[in-house]
């Protein structure tokens, strides 16, 4: 086969991608198939993206990524299948789906992870968010050969405009990248810690009351890796910038990972990607009981769910004085990605979209 990847991003540059296809390029080429990867936005407007400023160097890279496309689509007949990932184009109508879909007659495998048919628009793209046409998500449903969803709540949404809808799970590389287990047995402060893009950092909010309690009587650190520094009344809070090269040693410090979220449309579409992250490593997570998350953490078994502050304040609490707890939970958690969350569990699903 020739597949082509038509992408917002860079190639390697974000966790959506990363997680959701890139990490079966190498598997799909060792079956003899090439693919191509055709991102919007250039190395250069990446950079300055979700930047504040820099308004005329966006612009200009908006401009560039609509004339890729436009000369994209003179190649887009020799592939057999196009990999639509969340959109061709971060504004305006889907124009470039139709003519890839209607006119070229394009098998297209729609793929998308978040309930992306919802405005949900940060401050650093507030400027664009009259022009983002949410709603386009439904026609391309429509026009799609298959539709591939991060969890059944995607997936239902999907559904209701194209029957070939599946849940294609996000997934952790668990051989070559999230290879090794958490030591919980500490020789340094214990870590309780989250990961996550500034657009994710409200949910935190929740949590801050809980550790601001527990930092009066227990000695721990509260790491946040993300792009942009929190702005948290944590005593106890260290930041530190996420990096693809060292991703996984900075998760390697947590010996409790968080993923609070609020109970919203929004949220209900994530697919619990920062528990996989850390249970993949062999640490314990502590969620929400909102999307997914109550899919891949079984309360006391692999996890703990926290619907209240009671319940987070209760949980943390167990988990910073049992060292045993935290190994047992942590190797359940491992398990529970290979099995069901990785990327050698998940390949045969993921192949099945290209036939």
């Amino acid at each position: 086969m020739q597949i082509l990847f038509v992408v917002p991003y860079p190639h390697g540059k974000a966790p959506s991608q990363r997680f959701r296809f890139e990490q079966y390029l190498d598997l799909l080429a060792a079956e003899g198939h090439s693919y191509k990867v055709a991102p919007f936005v250039s190395d250069s407007t990446w950079a300055i993206l979700y930047k504040p400023g820099h308004t005329l160097a966006k612009a200009l890279g908006i401009v560039g990524g609509f004339l890729r496309r436009i000369g994209l689509l003179f190649s887009v007949s020799k592939y057999d299948f196009v990999f639509l990932h969340r959109e061709a184009s971060p504004i305006g109508p889907p124009l470039f789906e139709w003519v890839m879909a209607k006119v070229l007659g394009k098998k297209i495998i729609y793929d998308f992870d978040d309930a992306i048919w919802i405005p949900n628009t940060s401050e650093a793209n507030k400027i664009v968010a009259g022009l983002k046409w949410h709603h386009k998500v439904a026609s391309i449903c429509r026009w799609a050969y298959k539709v591939s969803c991060g969890n059944a709540y995607l997936r239902d949404y999907a559904r209701q405009y194209n029957a070939n809808a599946i849940v294609n799970p996000t997934t952790i590389d668990t051989v070559h990248l999230h290879n090794r287990v958490r030591d919980q047995q500490p020789a340094e402060r214990m870590v309780i810690g989250w990961t996550g893009t500034h657009s994710t950092l409200k949910y935190l909010e929740q949590v801050v009351p809980v550790l601001a309690k527990l930092e009066q009587h227990y000695d721990f650190e509260f790491q946040v890796i993300s792009n942009q520094p929190p702005n948290l009344p944590l005593k106890s809070l260290v930041y530190r910038p996420w990096r693809k090269d060292t991703e996984i040693e900075d998760l390697l410090r947590f010996h409790i990972g968080l993923m609070p979220l609020e109970d919203d449309a929004w949220a209900k579409g994530k697919c619990a990607f920062k528990a996989l992250q850390y249970m993949a490593l062999g640490v314990p997570p502590l969620v929400s009981p909102v999307g997914m998350n109550t899919e891949v953490v079984q309360d006391g078994q692999n996890g703990f769910v926290c619907a209240t502050a009671a319940d987070w304040e209760a949980s943390l609490e167990m988990l910073l004085k049992d060292a045993s707890l935290r190994v047992r939970l942590g190797k359940a958690a491992r398990q529970t990605v290979e099995q069901r969350y990785s990327v050698t569990a998940n390949w045969r699903n993921f192949r099945t979209l290209f036939t």
